[in-house]
Formats: C-alpha cells, structure tokens, sequence
C-alpha cells in the first residue's frame, strides 16, 4: 500500500435486546461481504473498509447486563486491514439505573483466508448515533 486509506464515519449503535445483538456500523457505506469468527460477524464495504461489526450474545461477551447494552450512551469503533488481517477494537459506555458503567475495550483479530484479498485499510468512528 503506497497510500493511507483512511475513512472517519459516524458510527450508529444498535441493541436488539430479545436477540442480545450489539451492533456497530459506519452509516452510509455499500455492504460487501461479511467474515463471521466466534461471536463476532464483521463487515466490509465496497471500498475494502471494515464498515461494522455484529457482537452476537453480546451480553455474555462483555459479560454486563442486558439492560446496560441496551442503553449505550457513547461509543468508539475503530478497525485496521493490514496484510489480509482485520483488527476491530469497540468500546463503549452505557447506564444502568442512571449509573454510568464502561466496559473495557473488546478486540477481535481476524486473518483472513488466501481466496479473500482486501487492500489495507483504517477506519475510526467515534461519534455515535444511538438507535432504539
């Protein structure tokens, strides 16, 4: 890569309580494909970026109560493709009874298979768009 790729997008949050999904994603980009690894199901756009991530039984991965990823306040999502590898780190902070609690950044690293190339690329998205 000669050249930086970088994209700075707003990041939208959602929660589906009855499915216990926590959603990241970088609003206004074109899907591509999806790479899924544990609990986590990554998406790339048509730009090679990684666009959002799916945390699936979200409660049990950031080991918090569902009530508090259902009331996410503010968030950070950020992600790296270097060398065919995806790095996606997510933070956040939501409330409980009116009681502010954090969780520490969660981080997935994902190599990704020889039959799938993505150029390199670093996308950060820190202000957050809460859907209910």
């Amino acid at each position: 890569m000669t050249q930086d790729r970088i994209l700075n997008g707003k990041l939208e949050c959602m929660y589906d309580f009855k499915y216990d999904i926590l959603t990241f994603h970088v609003k206004d980009r074109d899907y591509k494909m999806s790479v899924e690894v544990q609990n986590f199901v990554i998406d790339i756009d048509t730009e090679d970026f990684v666009t959002g991530v799916r945390v699936i039984d979200a409660s049990k991965v950031f080991s918090l109560h569902k009530s508090v990823l259902k009331d996410i306040v503010q968030g950070q999502f950020q992600a790296v493709i270097k060398d065919n590898v995806i790095t996606v780190r997510l933070g956040f902070i939501g409330k409980m009874r009116n009681k502010v609690i954090s969780n520490k950044d969660q981080q997935v690293t994902v190599p990704l298979s020889e039959k799938i190339k993505v150029e390199d690329s670093e996308v950060i998205a820190e202000e957050m768009m809460v859907a209910h």
